[in-house]
């Protein structure tokens, strides 16, 4: 315990949202910070000394924990010099991810819960539909709404989640399950709207690639229109990969650099766009982007695997139909006679279980690629 020249031991006072805490010594300011109370850029000052500065400052509180990523993996080799290849980033992912394997399913089920009762209530609805009017059908539906409400509403905190503890970990420290959410919910307002920012101009993105492919299909007999849709598909991709670039690391500037709506799509860009003196499979850019795709492929693989046999028919259909729209009318009207799949639903929550992954991997690389961006 900390003491000053005439053996007393120091307490603090610490001010957060405008309220004084304290005094408090560096103990019971350890508890707060552990249970997510005090962060670094919270403001503070010695009980006896009139001056304000913030508890990051604070000897042997914040500091003392050491640089945010100190892995096993680089003890072999100086951090300043050296960069993570990308099987050293997959190995630590793994690493991170089953380390703290409860955490994050426990995080996963914060949006995942609500979402599998959603799901499972309007199967339940669906089955016992009936064609007058019903209130308990009302209130299956309700539910069902509130419970995909109620998960669209978690993600934020499931993001900020996923990089407070992987950082956590990837520090060597041990993480506490409800301290990482307490400190993930202060990050909410930030994170909800640089999430509805980011997909939703990815939304409008698919939107206009959605157009693109229509004015195709209502062009097939005409080069013009061949062409200019052709011409909007390079605007499209161009487009897409301009802003893929810009938030490839939002989440983490956001959370874990404490960065503001702006600041975060600039440092996100910046770092992106860092290590030009390198060989182009080390910079950030291109490990985020193979990272993104080989979580992509693997979506799109369980997902396209088992309607592949019904996909590929109806591909073929679509080469040779003269009426698309009685086509694809056809198409839902055959997945609304399936009903509810298991093995889908599964394949489903198996994805949502292994997501973290993802989050885990921009994580290391992050903190991997600011770390030698710093030097």
């Amino acid at each position: 315990m900390m003491r000053d020249d005439q053996g007393m031991t120091e307490e603090w006072i610490v001010r957060v949202n405008g309220k004084e805490y304290g005094p408090a010594d560096i103990e019971t300011l350890r508890e707060w910070k552990a249970e997510g109370r005090l962060l670094p850029e919270n403001e503070a000052r010695q009980a006896n000394v009139d001056l304000w500065t913030t508890a990051a400052e604070i000897p042997g509180l914040f500091i003392a924990e050491g640089p945010p990523l100190s892995a096993e993996w680089l003890v072999q080799q100086p951090p300043q010099t050296t960069r993570c290849s990308f099987g050293q980033i997959l190995a630590v992912t793994f690493q991170i991810y089953l380390k703290g394997f409860f955490q994050f399913l426990f995080l996963t089920l914060l949006v995942l819960g609500p979402s599998i009762c959603s799901q499972l209530t309007t199967v339940v609805a669906q089955t016992g539909q009936r064609p007058e009017f019903d209130l308990r059908m009302l209130a299956v539906g309700s539910f069902a709404f509130l419970m995909s409400v109620l998960s669209i509403v978690m993600t934020p905190i499931y993001i900020a989640g996923i990089q407070i503890l992987t950082a956590e970990i990837a520090g060597g420290r041990r993480p506490r399950f409800v301290a990482a959410v307490n400190r993930a919910v202060r990050f909410w307002p930030r994170v909800a709207a640089l999430c509805i920012f980011v997909y939703g101009v990815f939304f409008l993105l698919m939107i206009f690639g959605l157009l693109i492919a229509a004015i195709a299909l209502a062009g097939a007999s005409s080069l013009l229109l061949i062409l200019f849709a052709m011409a909007l598909l390079v605007l499209q991709v161009w487009m897409f990969s301009r802003f893929f670039i810009n938030v490839l690391f939002w989440q983490q500037f956001a959370v874990l650099d404490n960065a503001g709506f702006i600041d975060a799509l600039r440092e996100s860009r910046n770092l992106a766009r860092s290590g030009s003196d390198l060989p182009w499979f080390q910079r950030p850019l291109w490990l985020g982007a193979i990272l993104a795709s080989i979580w992509f492929a693997f979506v799109l693989a369980i997902t396209v695997a088992p309607e592949w046999g019904t996909l590929q028919h109806y591909f073929n259909e679509l080469m040779t139909t003269q009426n698309p729209q009685a086509l694809l009318q056809q198409f839902t009207e055959t997945q609304q006679a399936h009903g509810f799949d298991v093995s889908t639903f599964g394949l489903g929550i198996l994805e949502r279980i292994l997501q973290p992954l993802l989050g885990i991997a921009f994580v290391v690389l992050y903190l991997d690629s600011k770390q030698h961006m710093s030097h």
